[in-house]
């Protein structure tokens, strides 16, 4: 089994983007600004927000966190993401969901600029990936892709089967493994919910990717012998054992599971850094776009 190292391969990423920044700046004179919206004082939330910015700095970037209380009004939000839109200075933006139910995640998304879209969640970075058209691929299906890529994971004509169907991660990784691009070319199954003989379709699959958001839903019996695991499930449960009094788990029973597998990811380790290393790609190339178009402003 080997293991597949979100944590390194994200580490080595982030410094080939900082070093690319330092050249950058001798040219734009300035480094790639990173916003990150929240509302609320969910933990699990600003946690991974102030994580996004403590990296972004690492490599060289400017990051800023509006943060927001929960009861701010969705008219209010929508300003800032007009003003974010139409400010040159900032370069790319993430509005950290899930968001309060009194606003509309959708109707946020929608006014995002699409140029300064990081996340890649905006119906036109969705359709550019789909079109295999130059655009922001979503963040971790984009980090999963570039982690199996490092690896040399053969995907082309396997049997590759997705456990969810949200937009964030699972909808989007079906239609990128299924295309004709590195990493692709392979036969998607996209599992949801509703979905009949599960373990039927898992024992059958060459990789399984599981994004469901449930603590040790893969068990060993669902897989074959040299499965690769890519677990994307966070779940927080008690263990006592621990100072906090809680651990974090991933979709997979890792323990188990992994004396099959051929690769497969820890929770945390794997996949989350991955998440991140692509939002900071992401914001990379944003920047130099945006620099592109004040160049030619000032022409």
């Amino acid at each position: 089994m080997i293991l597949l190292d979100g944590k390194k391969t994200a580490t080595d990423i982030r410094e080939d983007i900082k070093n690319e920044v330092a050249e950058l700046v001798k040219q734009y004179k300035r480094p790639p600004h990173l916003v990150a919206v929240l509302v609320g004082n969910d933990p699990a939330s600003l946690a991974y927000v102030k994580s996004k910015e403590r990296l972004a700095k690492k490599a060289g970037f400017t990051s800023t966190i509006l943060h927001f209380d929960k009861a701010v009004s969705e008219s209010d939000l929508l300003k800032t993401i007009d003003s974010l839109n139409r400010d040159a200075t900032v370069d790319g933006y993430i509005v950290q969901l899930p968001l309060p139910k009194h606003i509309d995640e959708q109707k946020i998304i929608m006014a995002i600029d699409p140029d300064k879209d990081v996340d890649g969640f905006h119906p036109v970075n969705l359709g550019k990936m789909i079109a295999q058209l130059p655009g922001f691929l979503p963040a971790t299906p984009h980090g999963i892709m570039e982690l199996m890529k490092r690896y040399k994971i053969q995907t082309e004509g396997k049997n590759v089967l997705i456990i969810g169907r949200s937009l964030i991660v699972g909808r989007p990784l079906s239609i990128l493994m299924s295309q004709k691009r590195p990493g692709g070319n392979a036969t998607v199954t996209l599992a949801h919910s509703r979905t009949q003989h599960i373990k039927q379709l898992s024992q059958q699959a060459d990789v399984i990717v599981t994004a469901l958001g449930k603590p040790h839903f893969l068990t060993e019996d669902m897989v074959k012998e040299d499965v690769v695991v890519i677990d994307a499930g966070i779940n927080s449960i008690e263990d006592s054992g621990t100072k906090s009094g809680y651990k974090l788990v991933g979709d997979a029973d890792f323990e188990n599971v992994s004396r099959k597998a051929s690769y497969i990811t820890p929770v945390p380790g794997g996949v989350g850094p991955m998440t991140i290393a692509m939002l900071l790609k992401n914001t990379l190339e944003a920047y130099k776009l945006n620099m592109r178009k004040n160049a030619k402003r000032t022409l």
